[in-house]
């Protein structure tokens, strides 16, 4: 008997690109989430590119949070060190729950690719109003790692879990 609850319904992903410089055309990133996502079987309702600001990040989470067509929002991009990545410091406190476990095993994945640099991932996941969100850093590698490793794989078990 299996203990996970699984979410019967379609599971809509946002995707939000933190960046100053890419845009549709250029944004690999967000290329390749949104192949993933259609690859597993769910959909993408909603994908768009905002600024490295606190205040438009949390105004992006704010009107994704209504969108009723989503379930899981990622954040890409903006969950480093730098001045300029603010990603975190703009989504976390709006939370109501942390998945401290997806930012433990996500920089334990990275940390077997890239070495000790995975501890400048500031990358972690939480619950609001019943979605889950995701940060993510903006690389290709870092993306493809999350979603194929843990995020697709869990997105249904999470949604079941958020939702009993």
């Amino acid at each position: 008997m299996s203990h996970k609850h699984i979410y019967e319904g379609k599971i809509g992903f946002a995707i939000i690109v933190t960046s100053d410089t890419r845009n549709f055309e250029n944004d690999e990133s967000g290329s390749i989430m949104k192949r993933l996502i259609e690859e597993y079987g769910y959909i993408v309702a909603y994908y768009d590119i905002v600024k490295n600001d606190k205040e438009k990040i949390k105004e992006k989470l704010e009107e994704t949070l209504k969108n009723e067509d989503v379930n899981i929002i990622i954040f890409s991009g903006g969950t480093g060190i730098s001045k300029r990545d603010v990603t975190v410091d703009a989504v976390k406190p709006l939370l109501e729950k942390e998945l401290s476990g997806f930012g433990e095993i996500f920089r334990w994945l990275s940390y077997k690719e890239i070495g000790s640099a995975a501890i400048m991932s500031r990358a972690f996941a939480g619950i609001k109003n019943g979605k889950a969100i995701f940060c993510l850093p903006g690389s290709k590698n870092a993306v493809e790692l999350a979603m194929k490793e843990i995020i697709l794989r869990e997105a249904a078990h999470i949604m079941g879990e958020v939702n009993k």
